[in-house]
């Protein structure tokens, strides 16, 4: 309980503030609403001082805050999370004055749906009523139609009979009930809520970019319950989407029992700030919903070490001394990798930390070296599979090299190179290399975190670049890969184009491909043009290492 007055006490004197605090002594009766008695004091206390004058009371009874506020309005207090849940409200109800004999207003509402308060009251005088007149306004669940909150009132307080425990308790097992919760059975799972904003250029497949991002949601372990698809001329600086339409969002997914908002654009550091201060719910964006999905994948000492230093990278600009957004990520999505205890180390620390890691790094890339020297002195050469994630690149190499590598159809089902040696037409010997999926917009963070990973391509001999014959974007997704190759600078290799799950698409598609890309054909799954494969990459890297014309 705070014994001092929350807002706008300036100006006020000594007998006004001391009656203002006389209302901690006060304590509501556990089924009350709020008793005449009460309303009538704020009445009062609200008329002498000319402000609005607020009380957040618990459901024990117990007054909270006493809030002071200006003619028109009062500023909540930032209060506690602890009692928040998916069906749960906060435990506080504010009741307040008007002084003009309004109703509730929008901003009330707001903060009742924004702050999940029990409900909101204000009080006013109407004699024609009868003195004290109080309007009560509480959220409803989705299936009540149209409608974000209901109303009780406006009547006279004496006449206001409910068992408020009642009341509350009915409606928040009416929340449970409308949002279909089965606890024991999903209640790991996080339920979001995405946040749209696609850019305005040509030829930008909005579904295709929504179906991706949901099949790393799917990776990540999150169900997506809703999208929300803002189209704006320019982003806004605060808070990406309009303030207006934030809002709007945070209480149709408080609403639903929304976890997180899962924006698709990359929030800087002020709007993941400015977002969280005006809601409860996680906020994140697709960066750090892949760095997530890198950290349930990290198996090896190198992949956790890559996936620790990439997070650390990307929370440090984005900590502030008060910053409360990585404040709520104690799990799930965002708080994995680095985990709780070194999301709340100072940024010293956190550098630190950062430091030792890009030391541990730099030796794995020391052995990866003296590896490759030792592989470039047996002259045995190395051919390299790359591609857009989920295109089968795990699966060849299990195919070719009878492996057991983890497959998936997933994204980033691969964090860690694989390589195998195998023995190809005419008994001579490669290594075949998996390397990590690419996808569009990988984060800076995560290139830079992986280029131990990715230097196994400096040294590659040819690279098989495979695509997904089955996807009907393939062709932006092969310049996808192909730009990242570049930004690796490794564009001069010998490369062989190859088209996989050619099972899913009929034969006379199959053969325009061949036609168009000078590509080989392949099913991973029947195990169709495996040995064609083969004699392309003998033939591509014969003259390199076996200089002897092939019979």
């Amino acid at each position: 309980m705070s014994l001092d007055l929350f807002g706008n006490v300036q100006g006020l004197n000594r007998l006004a503030k001391r009656r203002l605090k006389n209302l901690y002594r006060k304590r509501e009766p556990l089924h009350s609403l709020v008793t005449v008695e009460t309303a009538r004091q704020l009445l009062d206390l609200s008329k002498e001082i000319g402000r609005q004058v607020g009380i957040l009371v618990t459901r024990r009874g117990t007054i909270e805050y006493v809030i002071v506020g200006d003619r028109e309005r009062i500023k909540i207090p930032k209060l506690s999370s602890a009692r928040l849940g998916r069906a749960r409200f906060r435990g506080l109800r504010l009741i307040h004055t008007h002084l003009n004999g309004e109703l509730l207003t929008k901003e009330d509402l707001t903060d009742l749906a924004l702050l999940q308060l029990d409900l909101v009251a204000c009080l006013s005088e109407d004699k024609g009523l009868g003195g004290e007149v109080v309007h009560v306004g509480y959220l409803v669940p989705q299936n009540r139609k149209d409608a974000l909150w209901d109303f009780l009132g406006p009547m006279p307080v004496k006449e206001l009979h409910i068992d408020f425990m009642d009341f509350i308790n009915d409606l928040e097992d009416e929340f449970v009930k409308a949002r279909g919760f089965q606890y024991e059975i999903d209640g790991e799972r996080e339920r979001c809520l995405v946040v749209s904003v696609p850019p305005r250029e040509m030829g930008f497949d909005l579904d295709e970019h929504l179906a991706e991002l949901a099949a790393l949601c799917e990776s990540a372990g999150v169900e997506v319950k809703d999208v929300v698809i803002q189209r704006i001329k320019q982003p806004d600086p605060r808070f990406l989407i309009g303030k207006g339409k934030l809002e709007e969002t945070i209480i149709r997914s408080q609403q639903m029992g929304i976890d997180l908002l899962l924006f698709d654009r990359e929030l800087s550091p002020s709007q993941i700030r400015n977002i969280s201060s005006i809601t409860e719910l996680k906020v994140v964006d697709r960066n750090q919903l892949i760095l997530d999905i890198f950290a349930r994948r990290a198996k090896t000492k190198e992949a956790k070490i890559q996936v620790e230093l990439a997070q650390l990278r990307y929370i440090l600009p984005r900590l502030g001394e008060r910053d409360v957004a990585f404040s709520r990520l104690t799990g799930g999505i965002g708080g994995r990798g680095p985990g709780e205890t070194k999301l709340e180390l100072d940024r010293r620390r956190i550098k630190q930390r950062i430091s030792y890691l890009e030391e541990k790094l730099e030796e794995i890339r020391f052995v990866r070296a003296r590896k490759r020297e030792k592989r470039k002195a047996s002259s045995i050469p190395v051919v390299s599979i790359v591609g857009y994630t989920n295109s089968g690149k795990s699966t060849l190499l299990n195919v070719l090299t009878g492996s057991s590598v983890e497959t998936g159809e997933r994204p980033f089902s691969t964090l860690n190179p694989t390589s195998r040696l195998i023995r190809y037409p005419y008994s001579r010997s490669i290594i075949l290399t998996d390397t990590v999926g690419f996808i569009r917009n990988l984060p800076s963070v995560l290139l830079e975190a992986f280029l131990a990973t990715l230097e196994e391509l400096n040294d590659a001999d040819l690279l098989i670049h495979l695509v997904d014959a089955s996807d009907k974007h393939f062709e932006e997704k092969i310049v996808e890969v192909d730009r990242i190759l570049s930004l690796l600078k490794i564009t001069e290799k010998k490369k062989i184009l190859v088209f996989n799950k050619i099972d899913r698409v009929d034969r006379t598609f199959i053969h325009r491909l061949e036609e168009r890309f000078d590509c080989v054909a392949i099913s991973c799954l029947r195990k169709e043009g495996l040995v064609a494969l083969l004699e392309r990459i003998e033939r591509e890297i014969a003259h390199s290492f076996f200089p002897v014309e092939l019979a």
